[in-house]
């Protein structure tokens, strides 16, 4: 095997698949990235986890075909030190140690066979009358605005995935871990005309989103294959598993009005809960909320450290209510709201509070307050 790169291009393709190699590896294999020449103008790289797997195109100059698998925390770290000039990978036949030279370095790196790589990742066939295709920036902003409250990915239950659904031109997202939900809506150009409803594991999205930045395509095809979803563009393809059983019916859940409603400027809210936070019991962050005569006042108070207080002044003429909340889960809502002001729906002191934009961004975050003792 032999082939000369740019490092630009393959520390790209690096920074594109690194991410799906295995964190604890009961195959040693899957700490390291799949190298394959293809014909005569590109590699492919390949990483996976078995759950969730990753493929790049890179374009190079092949002189002898061939695969190998590298440890790819070895293979980013040789690479992204190189300077801006062009890398040549050489491994004799038969053999698993590859020599990388860059100008003036050269390091032998000792890799594992390619036949001990998973072949059904390597090779997986699509089929079009299954696919579909989305335009990237609608999907990343709309996965970015409300998937942050998904479960933790450690949790293998619906509730660590992303609701993914497509109707007529619209995409919802929705993501939920019991304490909080939030759903954004997006107008798209469907033309497939396509009507899905797909769980998708949170970290597949997330990781999709850092992917983009290095993808230059506009759009990407999205592939159902059985339990499967496939990414597809001109030089990646990312595979995941679907989580499947019923996502609970978020939209009965989301209130079309409340009685009580504040309008608050978001990046003041966020300054003084950032603030007053500085205090919070760091076991339940909670912090209170009092809403009355067109002030809010938040407060956090740690018997054995302290206690904070900030007056904010917002546009709010019902009734006073006080009311708690683990204040990360208002921060996260407010930093995903693109708009001046966000608008707080209320209820009482444990019913669901609403957040949304003071915009036409068809963007809605719900969360349950804590008791206050």
């Amino acid at each position: 095997m032999k082939f000369v790169v740019k490092k630009e291009d393959l520390y790209n393709g690096i920074k594109i698949v690194e991410r799906a190699t295995s964190m604890k590896a009961l195959q040693p294999v899957l700490l390291n990235i799949y190298i394959e020449t293809m014909e005569t103008s590109a590699i492919k790289l390949i990483a996976t986890d078995l759950d969730f797997t990753v493929t790049a195109i890179v374009d190079a100059q092949i002189e002898e075909q061939g695969k190998i698998t590298l440890p790819s925390k070895t293979l980013n770290e040789i690479v992204s030190k190189t300077g801006n000039e062009l890398i040549t990978f050489s491994m004799a036949d038969g053999e698993t140690i590859v020599n990388i030279k860059a100008q003036n370095s050269s390091f032998d790196i000792i890799g594992i066979a390619a036949s001990e790589f998973p072949p059904e990742i390597a090779n997986v066939e699509l089929h079009e009358e299954n696919s579909f295709e989305i335009a990237v920036k609608p999907l990343t902003k709309a996965v970015k605005q409300a998937g942050f409250a998904a479960a933790g990915y450690e949790t293998s239950n619906l509730l660590s995935g992303i609701v993914c659904d497509i109707h007529d031109d619209i995409l919802e997202i929705a993501s939920t871990d019991g304490n909080r939900l939030a759903r954004v809506r997006e107008k798209i150009m469907n033309k497939d005309g396509c009507a899905h409803q797909l769980i998708i594991p949170s970290k597949t999205l997330n990781e999709f989103i850092k992917m983009a930045a290095f993808i230059e395509d506009e759009a990407v095809r999205i592939y159902i294959e059985k339990s499967k979803i496939i990414f597809k563009t001109e030089t990646t393809t990312t595979i995941s598993r679907l989580l499947e059983g019923q996502f609970p019916k978020y939209n009965q859940l989301i209130p079309n009005e409340s009685p009580k409603e504040a309008l608050v400027n978001v990046s003041k809210f966020i300054s003084a809960l950032e603030r007053v936070a500085i205090m919070v019991n760091e076991k339940t962050n909670i912090v209170k909320f009092d809403f009355a005569d067109n002030v809010l006042t938040l407060a956090a108070d740690t018997p054995d450290a302290g206690k904070s207080e900030e007056h904010i002044d917002i546009d709010y003429t019902s009734e006073p209510i006080t009311i708690a909340f683990n204040y990360k889960f208002i921060l996260d809502a407010l930093k995903n709201i693109e708009s001046d002001e966000v608008k707080i729906g209320l209820n009482s002191s444990l019913s669901a509070t609403v957040l949304k934009p003071n915009s036409e961004d068809d963007f809605v975050c719900l969360i349950m307050p804590v008791q206050i003792r």
